[in-house]
């Protein structure tokens, strides 16, 4: 996620270390410059494929670990959860494909919020 533009894909099933460095691509091809990724603890997020990747990268990409069990300080989670809870409650798509356009329209009308997206950031106390 950068300040107000949010990176995301959805994958049917399990993610998978192919499926991060897909998306690690997808970011490098539309963000210039270094990427600063900060993540949780997930088991691909460790993965050897994954370091040898961001390793070729020659310091394009950076990571920072998130202290395990601390999804507080991730502001993603509260995005997240405001998603789940307001943009999108009771929502019971019937196909990927219909989960994926009711997903990228509430991120788009959130994107309109800049209050809201900074609220999440001061939630997980990390600095703008």
């Amino acid at each position: 996620m950068t300040w107000l533009s949010f990176y995301f894909r959805l994958y049917p099933g399990t993610i998978r270390t192919q499926q991060v460095i897909d998306f690690l691509l997808h970011l490098m091809r539309h963000v210039p410059g270094k990427l600063l990724i900060i993540w949780d603890g997930l088991r691909v997020h460790r993965s050897g494929l994954l370091m040898e990747f961001v390793e070729a990268t020659e310091g394009r990409i950076q990571l920072e670990q998130l202290p395990a069990y601390a999804p507080e300080l991730n502001p993603v989670e509260f995005l997240w959860g405001h998603w789940k809870q307001h943009e999108l409650p009771n929502l019971c798509a019937k196909t990927f494909g219909e989960l994926s356009g009711h997903a990228r329209r509430a991120l788009r009308r959130m994107r309109r919020r800049p209050r809201l997206i900074r609220a999440f950031w001061h939630q997980a106390e990390l600095p703008l």
